[in-house]
């Protein structure tokens, strides 16, 4: 198996004018996740209960150091969300850098939380949540 460490991970949001930007520099944990619905389908007469898969849904969640000039563009894309100048902002995840031929995931989404943490002993902080609109790309660079 090749492990890979998170210090490598690359992180890009679109803007408010469609334009992906680089969030790596300010950003030191992302959480992608994945659900997948299911309908049971159990009947009479079975001990064990039977599944079928349906719709998937993801959701990211991307914490990190303030920066000016990062948080102006995840205000502008939030702003242009909620004006409806766009529908949604895409969002690029590479677990494992952006190195040619590395694995990326690719999709549309819109903010649903934006927070700034600035405690009185330690570094000011942001956090943003994602949820996914429509599939994920799984690719590579």
């Amino acid at each position: 198996m090749a492990f890979v460490h998170g210090k490598n991970a690359y992180i890009q949001l679109d803007n408010s004018s469609g334009t992906l930007v680089d969030l790596s520099s300010i950003t030191n944990e992302i959480s992608f996740s994945i659900a997948i619905d299911t309908a049971e389908t159990s009947v009479f007469g079975t001990n064990a209960k039977q599944y079928i898969t349906g719709q998937n849904d993801a959701t990211i969640s991307l914490t990190g150091l303030f920066d000016a000039t990062s948080a102006t563009v995840i205000e502008g894309t939030i702003d242009a969300l909620i004006a409806g100048t766009i529908a949604s902002a895409t969002l690029v995840f590479g677990p494992e850098g952006n190195a040619a031929g590395k694995k990326k995931y690719t999709q549309e989404t819109i903010v649903t939380s934006y927070e700034i943490g600035a405690p009185v002993g330690d570094v000011v902080s942001l956090s943003v949540e994602f949820q996914r609109t429509g599939a994920t790309t799984i690719s590579t660079f």
